[in-house]
């Protein structure tokens, strides 16, 4: 059963290592929350390490930018790892080949610079789906259209037997007050058709590897039990903080805060229920990380 903390310094002597969810958790999609740059800032300033683990398809440069633009200072973290990095890192080995169908907006194409990580990267090229080896998709073209829409799509490209490697697992995001759909609500369509989809953000392995590598890069050396994963998804944060056997505090205030009627803290009754529902344990919840 999940204990509700009041604080992050309520439990946080316990660890040394921060992997950090960050829209929902530590900005909205428009804004930091002040609570959660405060909390960071002090665990850091005691010791800590923060990772920013966080499903984007953007490269780690681009997710810096983001960050500032938001209000989310420099000081409240150490490095950053991006479902887009580990995503990137396998399309330039091919594991979609080199002519790749690209789903998403323009504003991605950053997705398609050569990443430093891989020695010998292929030659990637983006072509029309007919054309295509392969399918890479960083999100939905309007991510306020219902993912059904790509159906006709990916009955092609079923038919054809193409992969698709989905830059980023989540479902749907919130950017302010408005719901939007993410990549990986088009990775479930698709494999829902009979495809096949290719993931490397949380729940799933490769974003985790990848993180540790960038806590090693940092000289900390820390083992999975001073680990402590941060996320307001139970799908994605904590399925994979459990994967990865690390202990976990879920944000009940982010996509769940109907769900577990969080306002300041969430409904302890409720929040049974919710995490009933979904087979869910974390470690800890609160409503909003602070």
């Amino acid at each position: 059963m999940t204990r509700i903390i009041t604080a992050l310094s309520d439990i946080s002597a316990q660890y040394d290592a921060l992997f950090v969810d960050l829209w929902g958790c530590v900005h909205n999609g428009v804004d930091a929350f002040p609570e959660a740059v405060e909390a960071l800032k002090a665990y850091r300033a005691s010791g800590g390490k923060v990772v920013l683990v966080t499903n984007s398809p953007r490269p780690r440069a681009g997710v810096e930018k983001q960050l500032l633009q938001f209000g989310v200072p420099q000081d409240a973290w150490d490095t950053i790892a991006t479902s887009g990095d580990s995503a990137r890192s396998a399309m330039y080995r091919g594991v979609v080949g080199t002519d790749v169908w690209h789903i998403g907006p323009e504003t991605d194409v950053k997705f398609f610079e050569p990443p430093k990580l891989v020695e010998d990267p292929l030659a990637i090229k983006r072509v029309p789906l007919d054309a295509a080896q392969g399918m890479v998709c960083t999100g939905p073209f309007d991510s306020l259209a219902d993912p059904d829409v790509m159906r006709p799509q990916f009955l092609l490209a079923k038919q054809r037997g193409l992969k698709l490697l989905c830059a980023n697992p989540d479902i749907i995001v919130d950017r302010g007050d408005q719901r939007e759909w993410c990549a990986g609500a088009l990775a479930k369509l698709y494999t829902e058709m009979g495809g096949e989809s290719l993931y490397f953000g949380k729940p799933h392995p490769p974003i985790y590897d990848l993180a540790r590598r960038r806590l090693t890069a940092l000289g900390a050396d820390v083992s999975d039990n001073r680990i402590l994963a941060i996320g307001d998804g139970v799908l994605t944060d904590i399925a994979g903080a459990m994967g990865e056997d690390i202990d976990s505090l879920f944000i009940s205030g982010g996509l769940a805060a109907a769900e577990t009627q969080t306002m300041r803290q969430p409904d302890a009754q409720a929040l049974k229920t919710y995490l009933d529902q979904e087979k869910s344990n974390p470690t800890f919840t609160i409503g909003h990380l602070r």
